[in-house]
């Protein structure tokens, strides 16, 4: 992206996705002046120790009336509810974008507001368990789809500018309308989610007095419910933002439920193989090498010999070529994985290159 002038952001909310934005944008662009207000003064702290911000505020005032661009970070109705404030502050060249994975309501209230010009919606396909600003790195974004929702009257010229500057930063740009977007953030990451916590509620319900379900409940059945993690405030301004297409996917599942259901009263042999088939299939055919929504750690398993000082010995090749571990463990349940020592990573290039080394060493290691 060529600018020339001096080029100023602002960030409203400096969570996971802000802080990661915030953390690219200091490494690519580090002459640029960043402005950030959070409710969190802990994390406005360390992003100004870290050197990532400039201006830390605890209101939203005129520190950001000379930003370029102002990154509405924020649970998607809160987002809403500082737009009012911003439109009394912003320049008219300003354009307000936010992360959020539900468009309608945002947008609704921009074009109520009379905000539509400056306007251009994003929202990166990253995420992870973890939230707030101490699990936010600089490549969170990198290789990442994000969408691009433009309004109706935005300027052409400032959608392809915007697109350009998100490309800068190492995602990939899609730009899709706000209703598409939402139907297809409520199949690909919404509903998963919801699935997700449904399936945890369920095992938690018929868990015993000793919690035995909860210490079985490794392998498989842990690597679905990741993202059950999340923070539940944002999953709640989520579901209550796009009612309409979670609740038509949902009908939908709940019927795929019964088919499955009654294939099996009825011992519907092809019914149930072709069930399991077709998920094979298209699961198969997802690509691996692009960051996703749910999938962020990016793993490998180890085997490793029970005796003293193994594990060290894996970490020490590894850390030696300076690669960053994400965390560690060991797999006592291994129905859907191998290897006994599971390993994850930051990025998809440091699991490859781990396992690229630790095969090198004669260790034997799985990928999913």
């Amino acid at each position: 992206m060529n600018i020339s002038k001096p080029f100023s952001i602002g960030f409203i909310g400096l969570g996971l996705i802000g802080g990661s934005i915030a953390k690219s944008i200091r490494r690519i662009f580090p002459h640029y002046t960043i402005t950030a207000f959070d409710v969190d003064t802990r994390a406005l702290n360390s992003a100004v120790s870290e050197g990532i911000i400039d201006v830390p505020v605890t209101q939203i005032n005129d520190h950001f009336s000379q930003c370029d661009y102002i990154f509405l970070c924020a649970p998607v109705h809160y987002n809403i509810q500082y737009l009012s404030t911003l439109k009394t502050l912003i320049k008219p060249d300003c354009i307000l974008t936010d992360v959020g994975s539900v468009k309608t309501d945002i947008y609704q209230a921009v074009l109520d507001m009379g905000l539509s010009d400056a306007f251009i919606g994003g929202h990166p396909m990253v995420g992870s368990e973890r939230s707030g600003y101490a699990a936010a790195h600089d490549h969170l974004i990198e290789n990442a789809y994000y969408f691009i929702t433009p309004s109706s009257s935005v300027r052409q010229e400032r959608v392809e500018e915007f697109c350009t500057f998100i490309e800068d930063l190492g995602a990939i740009a899609i730009v899709y309308s706000p209703a598409r977007h939402d139907q297809t953030t409520a199949y690909i990451s919404h509903i998963p989610h919801i699935i997700a916590s449904g399936l945890v509620n369920l095992v938690r319900e018929h868990d015993d007095a000793k919690g035995m379900y909860r210490q079985l409940a490794a392998g498989g059945f842990k690597d679905i419910t990741r993202i059950a993690s999340s923070n539940p405030l944002i999953w709640e301004h989520i579901l209550l933002s796009n009612p309409a297409n979670i609740i038509a996917g949902l009908e939908e599942y709940i019927e795929e439920l019964q088919q499955v259901i009654q294939a099996i009263h009825k011992r519907d042999q092809h019914h149930i193989h072709q069930f399991f088939q077709n998920a094979q299939s298209y699961r198969d055919s997802i690509p691996n090498n692009a960051t996703g929504v749910i999938r962020m750690n990016y793993e490998i398993f180890v085997d490793i010999p029970d005796e003293p000082g193994s594990i060290e010995g894996v970490i020490h090749n590894i850390s030696s070529e300076g690669i960053n571990l994400k965390n560690l463990g060991i797999s006592h349940n291994r129905e859907d994985e191998e290897g006994v020592l599971r390993i994850s990573f930051y990025t998809n290039q440091d699991a490859i290159n781990a396992a690229d080394l630790l095969r090198e060493q004669n260790y034997t290691v799985y990928e999913r």
